[in-house]
């Protein structure tokens, strides 16, 4: 017997995408002699050969038209230290970069001091996907810090989360 198809309502909707953990990123290029970025969660990897990750943006992002005309990013992979950082960049209308320390990547984008990772790619598609885009870049230089001097920023039920805390359970 299956279950009757019922309009999916949008908060319910986010709630239960909200039990589904992921980590925090800051998406990042420079463009018109600017630094933009923005808070991102959805972001995972695609393809091994050729090395390939993906992140979805709102449609109306005021960051990304300029990420697009770059053609290029940084995936900038937070810390646990980095919440600040995280709730900074979520803001809309505001200089996100006041306070950054950051330097510049091979490609020329701006990688964010203390982030855990760092994925620096070149775009390599994008698909309209309902009030989002989804945005594949192809990596063409990465640096992975020691692992085992930080821990990820996590999210879970709409809130911030480490692996220190679920150890320390």
């Amino acid at each position: 017997m299956s279950l009757p198809c019922t309009a999916i309502e949008p908060l319910r909707f986010r709630e239960a995408l909200g039990h589904y953990a992921s980590g925090i990123t800051v998406i990042t290029s420079h463009s018109d002699g600017e630094p933009l970025g923005f808070t991102c969660q959805s972001f995972y990897s695609v393809s091994m050969n050729p090395p390939l990750v993906s992140f979805s943006v709102m449609s109306s992002s005021a960051s990304y038209p300029g990420i697009r005309q770059a053609g290029r990013f940084a995936v900038n992979i937070l810390s646990g230290e980095q919440v600040g950082i995280s709730n900074q960049f979520a803001r809309r209308g505001t200089d996100k970069w006041q306070g950054i320390e950051w330097q510049t990547s091979p490609l020329g984008n701006p990688i964010i001091a203390g982030s855990l990772h760092w994925l620096d790619c070149e775009i390599h598609a994008e698909h309209a996907a309902g009030d989002h885009l989804i945005v594949i870049g192809e990596v063409k230089a990465l640096n992975v810090q020691d692992a085992d001097a930080a821990q990820p920023l996590l999210y879970f039920k709409g809130q911030y989360r480490s692996l220190a805390a679920a150890d320390a359970a």
